[in-house]
């Protein structure tokens, strides 16, 4: 297949219009006539992706961050971006990144999934059937320390932390994947009484439980990591009569806790 052609597929599953307006999801890399025979997926076009994606001999890296955030004024050996960009151009491999418009898309109803929610309603929207994170009931009553835990057991991960009193009710659950601070107000003014999500610092975590809402920080890529797996069995399922490969990098926490 052409490049063009699952850029195609890939905007039908996340819209680009439905990102957010700093974002710079889409083509990082790339020829759009290129003829895509493999594809990498990852969470973030690191060195080390790109060196796992050059081993598996892909044509095309899917991540779910940017590799490009912001302009950029020159490509050098000596700085990381840069020589990111230069491997991918060495090894004719095109860049594709589904940021903030897959969040309003397949994040949301795959976290959801796992999390085993019914009914989760989109907590903030921002299109038709489109929007980041979303709040739901709980079926069963748990507390704030059982849902921490069942968390970091659902979506394996080392460790969370949770900002509230350890037999705090936890009923009413907003989720944000990634980053959420920015939305702790909404998951109070939307009457939650814990919000999942990720990159909480301390005086967010302690003023949100003095708004009433209780907070269980899984990090960012604790929720996030989803992206690999999700993308993979979809281009599977979807291009392998198509004569796609696909691989997804083998996750692994980008940090150690102690």
């Amino acid at each position: 297949m052409k490049l063009y052609e699952i850029v195609e597929y890939l905007n039908r599953i996340a819209p680009p219009e439905a990102a957010e307006a700093w974002d710079n999801s889409g083509l990082m890399v790339g020829d759009m006539e290129q003829d895509i025979g493999k594809i990498y997926v990852a969470l973030d076009a690191s060195d080390k992706t790109i060196h796992d994606a050059v081993s598996y001999g892909a044509d095309l890296i899917i991540t779910h961050h940017p590799l490009i955030f912001s302009d950029i004024k020159n490509i050098r050996q000596d700085d990381y971006l840069g020589r990111r960009i230069r491997e991918l151009i060495k090894y004719d491999i095109s860049c594709f990144s589904m940021h903030t418009n897959f969040d309003a898309y397949g994040m949301r109803e795959q976290a959801a999934e796992i999390l085993g929610f019914k009914d989760p309603k989109i907590l903030d929207v921002t299109g038709e059937n489109a929007g980041i994170g979303f709040i739901a009931d709980t079926e069963e009553p748990t507390t704030l320390s059982e849902l921490a835990a069942f968390v970091k057991k659902t979506f394996d991960i080392s460790s969370v932390r949770f900002y509230g009193a350890d037999d705090a009710k936890a009923k009413r659950i907003a989720v944000v994947p990634g980053s959420g601070k920015s939305y702790i107000d909404l998951a109070v003014e939307k009457k939650a009484d814990t919000l999942i999500t990720g990159d909480i610092d301390h005086h967010n975590g302690i003023d949100a439980v003095q708004k009433g809402l209780n907070i269980i920080d899984a990090g960012h890529y604790g929720i996030e990591h989803i992206f690999v797996d999700y993308m993979v069995e979809l281009l599977e399922k979807d291009l392998k009569d198509k004569g796609i490969e696909v691989a997804g990098e083998g996750l692994s926490e980008p940090f150690k806790t102690i």
